[in-house]
Parts: C-alpha cells; structure tokens; sequence
C-alpha cells in the first residue's frame, strides 16, 4: 500500500510521463521554442503582466473515494474503540484537468494533441515508470527540493493496484463551474481520472496466532459448544449490582479449570480479573458461575456500565477460552441513611451523604429527596465517598421522610426492595425537623 504520499507522488509520475513524452516527439522542435509541463492551479499558470508561453498543466482538481475499495477493509478497532484490529486502505480516485496554454496560433491545439495521444497510449503506470520517475540519480535528486525527494518514500510502486488512467467527459456546465471557481480564464482542457490510490497506515495491530486445531467435537443440539454467556442477575433481584453482593452469570458451556471473571470499563481504562465464587448446591458449573464486585475494592471500580465476561480453560483444549462480553450496572449505595437532620434558625438543612463506590473525577453526582435534585458542594480530592449538600429554605419532612437516591452519571442508587411481594421501598430515608 502507499503513503499519504501518494497523491503528491502520482502527480509527479504523470508530470515526469508528459514531459518525457514532449521531448521524445521533439514538440520544442516543432513549435520553434521550448515547452513546459507544471502542475499548478490554473489562476497561478500566467503571471499577471506578462507574455503566454507555451506550456501544459496538470491540475489536481478533486479527489473521491473509490468505490469499488471502500469497504474492503475490515474495522479497524474493535467494539470498544479501544485496540487496533486492522489498517484498513483509504482507496481515493484523483481527478485531474490537462489544460494548454499558449500564446501563438495553434500552439495549444498541437500540444493539447500530442498530451492526450501520450495518455492514451499509457493506460496504466506500470511500477518501472513510478520507479524512475520518483528514484531519480543521485546526482539530479541532489539537485530536487525536499518535497519532490520525499516522494521516492510514497511506496506507489508497491501498492496492490495499479494506476490506470481513463479519461473523463466533463459537461459544458461542469467545465464552467471548474473554471469560474479557479478564477482564471479558461484554456482548452481534457479531464483525466487516476484510478486507484491505497494509502495505508503503518500503526501496529493486533495479530492472532495461528490455528494448528479446532478442538471441536460434533455435539448434537442448536447451542454452539463454546462458552457463551446469556444472563447477568444480581442476588437483589435489582437491575444494576452493588458493591459486594453475588453477581449470577448464566449460560452454557462454562465448565472448566482457571475459571475467572473479566471486568471492564472503557472510560477508566479498567481490566480486572476476579475469582468466582463457589457454585450454588443444586446448580451445575456448566451453565452458572457467580462472583462479587469486593467491598474492599471500593475506589478500583468507579459507578458506571461495566463489560463483564468469562475466561476459562475447557477439559481438553490446550489454551483458556473467553466468552462473550455482557453489559453489567455498577450503582452507588448509600452507607449512611436514615439520616435526621435538623435546620439551622436560617431554614437550612446541611448534611453529609456517605456512599460508595467513590465518586471519581469527571463525574456528575446529584441527591434527589422525594422529587427534587440538589447538587453537592465541591470537593478538591481525585475521589470522595462523602458529599456535603446544604439545602437552603428546606422544608420540613418529618417521620418517616423524604425518600433518598443519590444519581452518578445517571444512575440511581436503589431504593426499591423486590425481595418482598409485593415489592417495597426500602428504609433510605432523610428526616428534616
């Protein structure tokens, strides 16, 4: 594939091929003066205030995608965004214009001619031509400036397609557009398409290892004999988990040795492995497995939507095997509730909420008593898991009180118990006298 030099570098092979080609016919012979090829935007060709000379120029005028290129690469990240899977090709189609300019009779028709006749006659750029195009003798790349020197690096001989070269038909409004945005006047021109440039990016990516065996027996039944995990429930019965309650995770195919739960966040850059506990009486360790977020682990696992999968090693295979990942709901609780406060002779109710896990840095954290939300104070520490809130004019909420949920970056501590049928609120509750 090439570099993001390739624009630059086919450029420069088409200048070299045209201007080979004019000296091979001996154009300067037949029009009596010298003619040049320059690849500049067509305002910028004729200096103002002076004589036309005889010259062609070839101007990069638009580049597209290709088509036929586009989604041939796989994704190059994986779900998370996180690790680089592939270099997918960036596949770009360049349109040019060949225009003439001259100042005498038929000057431009007859250069014009022998341009578009060099063209045809060489539909693609083979690799010898890019290469003695952009590999120039030492003594003459001496003698370039860096830009044209740096080209030899484009690595456009190397790319898997090849350029072709196809000409373009341009309408009379299209041709008009081009020339009133370029501001200048216009010159007999032919529109030419380059096709296809690969440019390819050299970062490292992850490559798996070969397989030397499938390691799968034929198994009758729809599930596929892998390690799959279907379910995420917590012991509570509510829809996200807290600190140091099970955590149930249910499927099928998770029998084996080394077995370890994978944990991990995105945003915090977290990849924890934790052990299972031990499987219930009664319930095979084919389908479940169970584990506990540990309380003393409290500032390792910040609030937030965790990926949670399994990694074991099945009775005959020779590599451990991870499953699919599932979305898991870590939500804060609060330690200190109830809670009575009283006012001050200001009708103000300050007091202090202690949770966990702690709040981190970047996140959000309000306290919503009965209906209403209320913000914290700052704090100054990369994490807390206390904030101090005061409540100006509070209105008394006496026994039982106004019940309380503390919301992280949108989710809600629990305040309803499913335990019990039917389910109820549970005691998180703050009084105000």
């Amino acid at each position: 594939m090439s570099s993001a030099l390739a624009l630059a570098a086919v450029t420069a092979v088409l200048r070299d091929l045209l201007n080979d080609g004019l000296i091979n016919h001996n154009i300067s012979g037949s029009l009596g003066g010298g003619v040049t090829v320059s690849v500049l935007p067509p305002d910028r060709v004729v200096v103002a205030n002076s004589s036309e000379a005889s010259q062609l120029n070839l101007f990069l005028h638009q580049v597209t995608p290709n088509s036929g290129w586009r989604n041939e690469g796989l994704p190059s990240r994986d779900a998370s965004g996180s690790q680089r899977l592939s270099n997918p090709p960036l596949a770009l189609d360049l349109h040019y214009l060949l225009s003439v300019y001259s100042g005498s009779d038929l000057h431009a028709e007859i250069l014009l001619g022998y341009a578009m006749q060099l063209l045809h006659e060489t539909p693609v750029l083979t690799r010898q031509a890019i290469h003695t195009a952009l590999n120039p003798s030492p003594v003459v790349a001496a003698m370039l400036p860096p830009a044209l020197r740096a080209l030899a690096d484009s690595g456009l001989e190397q790319q898997v397609e090849q350029i072709r070269i196809t000409p373009e038909f341009l309408s009379t409004e299209e041709m008009a557009k081009i020339w009133s945005a370029t501001m200048s006047n216009f010159r007999p021109t032919a529109a030419y398409l380059a096709s296809v440039v690969l440019i390819e990016a050299t970062a490292p990516v992850r490559s798996p290892l070969p397989v030397l065996s499938r390691g799968l027996g034929v198994e009758p039944g729809l599930e596929p004999p892998l390690p799959t995990l279907q379910a995420v429930e917590s012991a509570s019965g509510q829809p996200a988990v807290r600190l140091g309650e099970a955590i149930g995770l249910s499927g099928h195919h998770l029998e084996g040795t080394g077995r370890t739960v994978l944990l991990s966040n995105d945003r915090f850059a977290i990849e924890q492995a934790l052990p299972p506990l031990v499987t219930p009486p009664g319930a095979t360790g084919a389908t479940l497995m169970s584990f506990a977020i540990p309380q003393a682990r409290a500032t390792d696992f910040p609030v937030g939507v965790y990926r949670v999968g399994a990694r074991l090693q099945r009775l005959g295979e020779s590599e451990p095997t991870e499953t699919n990942r599932l979305a898991l709901t870590l939500a804060p609780e609060i330690t200190n509730l109830p809670l009575t406060v009283a006012r001050d002779a200001a009708g103000t109710a300050r007091f202090t909420i202690a949770f966990d896990p702690a709040l981190h840095a970047g996140q959000r954290a309000t306290l919503i008593l009965g209906e209403r939300e209320y913000l914290p104070e700052s704090f100054s520490e990369a994490s807390t898991s206390a904030l101090v809130f005061e409540i100006a004019n509070a209105p008394p909420a006496p026994a039982p009180g106004l019940l309380v949920r503390l919301r992280i970056d949108g989710i809600e501590s629990s305040i309803i118990d499913h335990f019990v049928p039917p389910p109820r609120f549970r005691n998180q509750r703050l009084v105000i006298t």
